[in-house]
């Protein structure tokens, strides 16, 4: 297909293609002339990845050139690809948590060895967790880390079901895109669920009784 089809199936605009094809992010097409060149489905998984990455996940152009070196690395295991995707969505905060944050890591660092998680130093979402933690400290509701184990339950049943979900893909970039895009959105779905939960357990808890 030619560029201008490209564009029509991904709702990509054709300068913007070009760009992507600059940026390193999107595979030149096959010259079929010295103006023209020929585009295939492989184009349309990856500019459909790319906008994933970038609309859904929120990713810079940088981090998406780092996820898509992942995928093209045949030497780099599938499971190492996702971690660096599903990393590159977590939330990072730039206030670091506050006087708090050393004892919050600490907390993080007892709770996955307790839980026998595997990760590594410097991991996005441990830090996350442990600036959330702090933040909870700073604002006098320290004692919410009591409930922490029982929410560690909770995400380990939903992490289950996720991959269990991702492992139906078959190529790879499809795989990555169902990570950052349930990652995503799964949070934005499990936010809700949680909220309407709320409202069932408060009307138990506090509800005035009929």
């Amino acid at each position: 297909m030619r560029i201008g089809e490209l564009s029509r199936r991904t709702g990509v605009s054709v300068p913007t293609i070009k760009f992507y094809v600059r940026e390193g992010l999107l595979p030149p097409g096959e010259l079929t002339s010295p103006n023209q060149a020929s585009y295939g489905e492989t184009h349309v998984r990856r500019l459909r990845l790319i906008r994933a990455l970038l609309d859904v996940g929120g990713l810079s152009v940088a981090g998406i050139r780092g996820v898509i070196e992942a995928i093209d690395d045949p030497r780099r295991p599938l499971h190492t690809v996702l971690g660096e995707a599903a990393d590159q969505v977590v939330p990072r905060y730039e206030h670091g948590g506050g006087s708090g944050i050393a004892e919050a890591r600490k907390r993080v660092a007892e709770l996955i060895e307790a839980r026998g998680w595997r990760t590594y130093e410097g991991s996005p979402a441990a830090e996350s967790l442990a600036t959330a933690i702090a933040a909870l400290d700073e604002v006098g509701h320290g004692r919410f880390t009591e409930v922490l184990d029982v929410y560690a339950d909770a995400a380990e049943q939903v992490a289950r079901v996720d991959l269990e979900y991702v492992a139906h893909r078959v190529a790879r970039e499809e795989l990555v895109e169902s990570v950052v895009v349930g990652t995503v959105i799964g949070d934005a779905v499990f936010a809700a669920l949680r909220r309407l939960a709320h409202v069932e357990a408060s009307d138990r808890v506090f509800g005035e009784t009929p």
